[in-house]
């Protein structure tokens, strides 16, 4: 349960700050499960590597559940509202690996610029999650 751990994990959430003015949070959404979800997805993608996080892992992990996207599918807030609700609370690590374990590592080992193609088709993507 506790995935591939990775070096640095901590500079993820370093990293997170410099996204923060851009990302589109709905009225639901707070900021620190939002970065909380996202920083596990980031994760996963830097050891699926083998190295440590770099700003390409968050950008992709913000992109795929379109926080980077001012004109968010209303299906897609509707469900990440309900992933990450309070994912940021520690007693919430489970939810917070669902989140995780909800993007495929063969997805996330392509290239960044792929991921960032291809995670316009979100139900592609996150097809294990949707209701």
């Amino acid at each position: 349960m506790l995935g591939s751990q990775g070096p640095d994990q901590g500079f993820a959430l370093k990293l997170a700050r410099h996204f923060e003015d851009e990302l589109q949070l709905g009225a639901d959404e707070h900021l620190a499960d939002v970065v909380a979800g996202c920083v596990a997805v980031a994760l996963k993608r830097a050891s699926a590597f083998g190295r440590a996080p770099t700003v390409h892992d968050l950008r992709c992990a913000f992109a795929i559940f379109g926080f980077l996207d001012a004109e968010a599918d209303a299906e897609l807030v509707g469900l990440r509202t309900r992933l990450f609700e309070e994912v940021s609370h520690p007693h919430h690590y489970a939810e917070r690996r669902a989140i995780a374990d909800a993007v495929s590592t063969e997805f996330l080992h392509r290239t960044h610029q792929k991921v960032l193609a291809d995670a316009t088709d979100w139900r592609t993507v996150l097809h294990s999650v949707i209701d």
